[in-house]
């Protein structure tokens, strides 16, 4: 950041009075730009024994397949960002269910919620995002192709809880080169 959203001044980066991480102030009217975590929000889409996967037709990992999952908007709750984001990338429609899983990806400066939906029906198709979706039973999930290990880690959870017959939720932290888990 070079200049002020608020003024147009120009910005310093330091420790403002009170805080504990350097910031982008501005020079003239002192205020601070805080950089957050992005927050990415989804959902497992369930009709029956299968789940929705969506075919990315964007960067990263073009071409491969993941949640429908995006960034969360501002005025909306994650739920309605769940819901949003199966409506934008596999024009689906759904029912969206508990939190299932939360992780921190700090070295991206991502955190991850995805919910357990209900897929309210088979009228679904690719959205600009997509370039392909579908139902997948377990033994058919293209675990070699898929985009995110964030979305790996959440689908090997999902489909151990649902052999179990109780999902509960899961949380954690990704750090590269792997997954830490916390109890």
């Amino acid at each position: 950041m070079k200049y002020c959203s608020q003024c147009g001044g120009p910005i310093n980066r330091h420790v403002p009075t009170g805080d504990t991480h350097e910031r982008d102030v501005c020079a003239n009217c002192q205020t601070i730009h805080y950089q957050n975590p992005k927050m990415v929000v989804g959902c497992i889409p369930e009709w029956e024994d299968r789940i929705l996967l969506c075919r990315r037709a964007i960067e990263p990992r073009v071409g491969l397949w993941t949640l429908p999952a995006g960034f969360m908007e501002l005025n909306e709750t994650t739920a309605q960002a769940a819901a949003r984001e199966a409506q934008e990338e596999a024009n689906a429609v759904t029912e969206i269910g508990e939190l299932y899983t939360l992780y921190s990806l700090p070295h991206i400066n991502q955190v991850y919620l995805i919910y357990r939906a209900r897929l309210l029906n088979l009228d679904f198709s690719p959205g600009d995002e997509s370039l392909e979706v579908r139902l997948f039973h377990e033994s058919d999930i293209p675990w070699p192709e898929m985009a995110f290990p964030v979305v790996t880690r959440t689908l090997q959870l999902y489909f151990a809880d649902r052999l179990r017959g109780d999902f509960r939720v899961h949380h954690g932290d990704f750090a590269p080169p792997q997954w830490i888990a916390r109890p």
